[in-house]
């Protein structure tokens, strides 16, 4: 699949961030491995990138014929290997924000855990 079209698509995703403190969060950072927030990371980003394909997914649903396949029976593979590739591509840009509560939530759970 080229990669032109996703990047280009994301390049203008470019998620608006607003940075303000958070003191549990910092303190839960250094009770959690950098190992474990790494995997949290992923899953978080992961979850997003679900969530945006089930969006995605539902957004292309009602299109019929329009694209480079015309109404064939592969089109509804290629469109959901398409959707697939953007909502991944639009969580690892940042996405919609979700990744981040996902993140923190998580992160929090494991430095209460031990």
């Amino acid at each position: 699949m080229e990669t032109g079209v996703i990047n280009s698509i994301t390049t203008y995703a470019r998620p608006v961030t607003v940075k303000r403190a958070d003191p549990q969060l910092a303190d839960a950072l250094t009770r959690v491995p950098a190992a474990t927030q790494t995997k949290i990371r992923k899953q978080s980003q992961d979850f997003e990138a679900m969530f945006l394909n089930s969006m995605f997914s539902q957004m292309t649903s009602g299109i019929k014929g329009d694209g480079p396949f015309g109404d064939t029976p592969g089109t509804g593979v290629w469109r959901s290997m398409l959707t697939d590739e953007y909502s991944k591509s639009f969580a690892k840009a940042g996405g919609v924000g979700i990744s981040n509560d996902v993140f923190r939530t998580l992160i929090l759970q494991q430095a209460n855990r031990g």
